[in-house]
């Protein structure tokens, strides 16, 4: 599996930034060079490559048909993002081909390797957008209204990227039998369980939120405390209050986002947007903390004289793995642990909408994820490649 070194060691300067970590943002110059990496690729192997209107593309072998089993996942990162994330699982899918290849197999099915578009979220917003509009999960007329920090809106930036937009659902994976995603784990369970691969059991329920906090803007000098009506005030005990009630549920909420108006050193904003990610074990726990919050986010608010809308961007339920799809994977792979996770993936989306879905995780020391410190062991990404050739062998071949 010489192929592996060999193709990580070509993506691993694309969209690195000082620090270490890595910007590829959907459509954009570092994640379209990574997608033309894709493509040769796909080339050097004689795989049959195919796109849609919204970005998404899959690499077959021998070449589409419908009834395959797909596998894969994204190139696109979070700003200083680690390398592993998104393609680990793309880089796997190609290696699994190859070892595959190796064996003298002959799939009875087609196999696809995929590639997501906008996978994080992070340039327009909604995370696993490619696979939401695929699925028809995220409405076309939505998503061709999304627009990211610049003002481009998203068909405008498949256009800049040679892609004609054509919003919506697609055909593109050929109703598969299965979709199989192998993905780093992004935490610490399987160093501790001494396991260099697992088998996800469930994605925990999480959304996005976006928060407008409004204001009076005034001069920061001359203003008394008492006269200010300061978003700033409110945004900040808000980050305090979402903290201690996801605390007290055991319940996760993070503010990584944050742009003010009008960004004056000198002057009390008019305006303040945050995003709030928020993630629970179950349903009932991530609604509590979510109308908890905006309980106190609006009443807070009113003390301070400031306004605060609370509006969902992504939500996405829980995705339980349990079924014929990890069942199989289980039989494939006996001895690889069974463990949740409170990450959002692609495979959660495709698992939603019906699709036979199962994930598989390579092990992470570092237990850091969405940082430059995210890493797998080479042997340990070996582990991963062979795993996943026996589940892609087991689906495509009997």
């Amino acid at each position: 599996m010489t192929g592996f070194a060999d193709m990580w060691a070509e993506l691993a300067g694309i969209g690195l930034v000082d620090g270490g970590g890595y910007r590829r943002y959907a459509f954009g110059p570092a994640e379209s060079e990574c997608r033309a990496w894709f493509r040769r690729e796909a080339s050097a192997r004689g795989l049959d490559v195919r796109s849609d209107g919204n970005g998404n593309e899959v690499a077959w072998w021998p070449a589409f048909g419908t009834g395959g089993v797909v596998t894969g996942s994204h190139l696109d990162s979070v700003p200083d993002g680690g390398a592993f994330d998104g393609p680990l699982g793309v880089v796997s899918g190609f290696a699994a081909i190859d070892l595959l290849r190796l064996r003298s197999v002959r799939p009875a099915r087609p196999i696809g390797v995929a590639v997501f578009a906008e996978e994080e979220g992070a340039r327009f917003g909604v995370a696993c957008l490619g696979s939401r509009l695929l699925t028809g999960a995220l409405p076309a007329d939505r998503a061709s209204g999304l627009v990211d920090a610049d003002g481009v809106s998203l068909p405008e930036a498949l256009a800049a990227a040679d892609i004609q937009p054509a919003l919506g659902p697609s055909d593109l994976l050929g109703e598969p039998v299965a979709f199989v995603e192998l993905h780093i784990e992004q935490g610490r369970a399987l160093a501790d369980l001494d396991a260099p691969v697992g088998v996800a059991s469930a994605i925990w329920p999480h959304g996005r939120w976006r928060l407008d906090f409004t204001g009076e803007a005034n001069h920061a000098g001359t203003t008394r405390l008492v006269d200010r009506h300061d978003p700033m005030l409110t945004y900040a005990e808000a980050v305090l209050a979402a903290r201690k009630r996801a605390r007290l549920l055991g319940a996760l909420a993070t503010f990584g986002r944050v742009e003010v108006d009008p960004g004056g050193v000198n002057a009390i904003p008019s305006a303040v947007h945050a995003w709030l990610d928020a993630r629970a074990p179950d349903q009932e726990t991530l609604d509590q903390l979510i109308a908890q919050l905006t309980t106190h986010f609006t009443a807070r608010a009113s003390r301070d004289g400031t306004g605060v809308a609370v509006m969902p961007e992504s939500v996405s339920p829980l995705v339980d793995f349990a079924g014929p799809a990890t069942d199989r994977v289980r039989k494939v792979l006996p001895d690889a642990p069974l463990l949740p996770t409170g990450a959002g993936h692609d495979a959660g989306v495709l698992a939603a909408a019906g699709i036979p879905t199962a994930m598989l995780f390579v092990r992470n020391p570092s237990g850091v994820s969405h940082a430059p410190a995210e890493f797998a062991t080479a042997e340990d990404c070996l582990a991963g490649i062979r795993a996943l050739a026996d589940v892609l062998e087991d689906f495509a071949c009997r």
